[in-house]
């Protein structure tokens, strides 16, 4: 599974409005995409971090695709004005744990 992790830092006066974007327009379009497994947007609980939206992919070329037709970019404009400072996306291999952690048990 892959997933992308995009940081972004909204204008104060804006959160409401791009939490309500991300919600009602950005999420069921991400959701529809191929190879798509969830869509989360992460609120910092300290407000000077940056807020995090999560997806998950069945596999990199998934992601990849959902990046290079242009989607994520689309996506994203949807909130220009919104942000304190230019988003960073990156990408990162889940790794499955085959054992179960006997501190959890």
């Amino acid at each position: 599974m892959i997933v992308r992790l995009t940081f972004c830092k909204f204008l104060p006066q804006h959160i409401a409005e791009a939490k309500r974007i991300y919600k009602e327009e950005i999420t069921p379009i991400v959701k529809r995409q191929k190879g798509n497994m969830g869509i989360k947007l992460l609120e910092p609980a300290d407000k000077k971090d940056d807020f995090i939206s999560i997806t998950e992919w069945k596999t990199l070329q998934d992601a990849e695709a959902y990046h290079t037709t242009g989607a994520y970019k689309k996506l994203i404009s949807k909130l220009d004005g919104f942000f304190l400072k230019e988003p960073t996306l990156k990408t990162y291999t889940v790794e499955k744990i085959s054992e179960p952690l006997q501190h959890l048990l």
